[in-house]
């Protein structure tokens, strides 16, 4: 009788067939797994001196860099490693667009993209807990945005608000719920790790029927290796020498409803979407603009065809792309701009040519077949 040998969940990863010719941009994944397990061990132990209390939460904060034991260094990694964490979950978007995952991963592209959507909430619950001013008058904007709901949208602010401003009810479920969601995108990043395999990973072709495949151990621990000291680099030299340049100076004064900062703004991540909602003068606009700058990543694999060329032969996929990627940039600069002139006017141009760039990346890699038969 013919017996199965049975192997734990360990050996296989380790023997898992991956493509030979993969490069360094598939590392993205195995780095932000890391970093997220990094920002729930340093959540967990900040959490364990901070207060959701309106009168005391910025003193909290306060107490940690000054009196806990490397309370300083938790907090700058936490705060650091948040952003080290979009650097990367947008490398990672990049590469999958780029090589056109969505076409032939699209049930992991779908659950990605849902981890992306829940990750920038779970900055945005985590940027108003200190409760500085650029906290609370971020929080009061953003969470404002809901109102341009039809009917609904004044109710569904006071129920987020807990009352009829941003206060000791907001801030609790705030704190709560950035305690909470993290492990949601543990799961979520389990059930994109799952789907990954049902297929196997892609390599720079495109290709999932690969006739190289090595198994994962050793060839690409070692390369996961060299990435995780990288970022772990990264996140001594922000922490230890630069843990203020990607802050805002004004968090570090008391949130106070009586005085608005003279220039309102987002965390660095989250920069390109704010551009784009400014850029819209209708605030119902405005917030399906903002929504749709992400959601979009939702229709990529509805729309592209299976029968697709590589990018890697697709000169005018590559070409697009990269302006795609200079749109981003600029409209990331001109969200950190103050509201004048020339920065207004060139972001209603650039937010039009963002979202058709999605749509040329996709007709470019079904029409470019057609262009070079004839």
């Amino acid at each position: 009788m013919l017996k199965i040998r049975q192997t734990n969940p360990t050996e296989a990863m380790l023997g898992l067939a991956s493509p030979s010719s993969i490069s360094i941009w598939w590392n993205g994944g195995s780095i932000l797994g890391l970093l997220l397990g990094f920002q729930i061990l340093t959540g967990l132990i900040l959490s364990m001196h901070y207060t959701s209390d309106m009168a005391n939460a910025f003193s909290s904060v306060v107490h940690i860099i000054r009196d806990a034991p490397m309370g300083w260094l938790m907090r700058n990694l936490h705060a650091n490693g948040a952003s080290l964490f979009f650097v990367f979950i947008y490398l990672h978007v990049g590469r999958g667009l780029y090589y056109q995952s969505y076409a032939t991963q699209s049930h992991t592209w779908m659950v990605g993209v849902t981890i992306l959507f829940v990750s920038m909430g779970t900055a945005f619950l985590g940027y108003v807990l200190p409760w500085g001013q650029m906290s609370f008058w971020g929080a009061t904007v953003i969470t404002n945005l809901v109102s341009a709901i039809p009917y609904l949208g004044h109710y569904i602010v006071e129920w987020i608000w807990g009352g009829f401003s941003v206060g000791q009810a907001t801030l609790n479920r705030f704190f709560s719920l950035h305690f909470i969601l993290p492990f949601l995108i543990g799961g979520l990043s389990a059930l994109h790790v799952v789907f990954l395999h049902e297929k196997g990973s892609t390599n720079p072709l495109g290709d999932l029927n690969h006739i190289s495949k090595i198994p994962f151990h050793p060839y690409f621990t070692w390369k996961d290796a060299v990435g995780f000291i990288v970022v772990f680099v990264m996140l001594g030299l922000l922490g230890f020498f630069y843990p203020f340049i990607l802050g805002d100076p004004d968090n570090f004064i008391h949130a106070n409803p009586m005085v608005t900062p003279v220039h309102i703004q987002p965390e660095w991540y989250f920069l390109f979407a704010y551009a784009i909602l400014r850029s819209i003068p209708s605030k119902l606009g405005g917030v399906i603009a903002l929504v749709m700058s992400i959601a979009i990543l939702y229709f990529l694999p509805m729309s592209a065809s299976q029968k697709i060329i590589p990018s890697s032969f697709n000169p005018l996929y590559q070409v697009l792309f990269w302006v795609l990627i200079v749109e981003f940039i600029l409209l990331t600069w001109l969200g950190a701009c103050p509201i004048e002139e020339p920065y207004s006017t060139l972001a209603v141009p650039l937010t039009f040519l963002y979202f058709i760039s999605y749509t040329a990346l996709v007709g470019s890699s079904m029409m470019w077949p057609k262009i070079i038969k004839y």
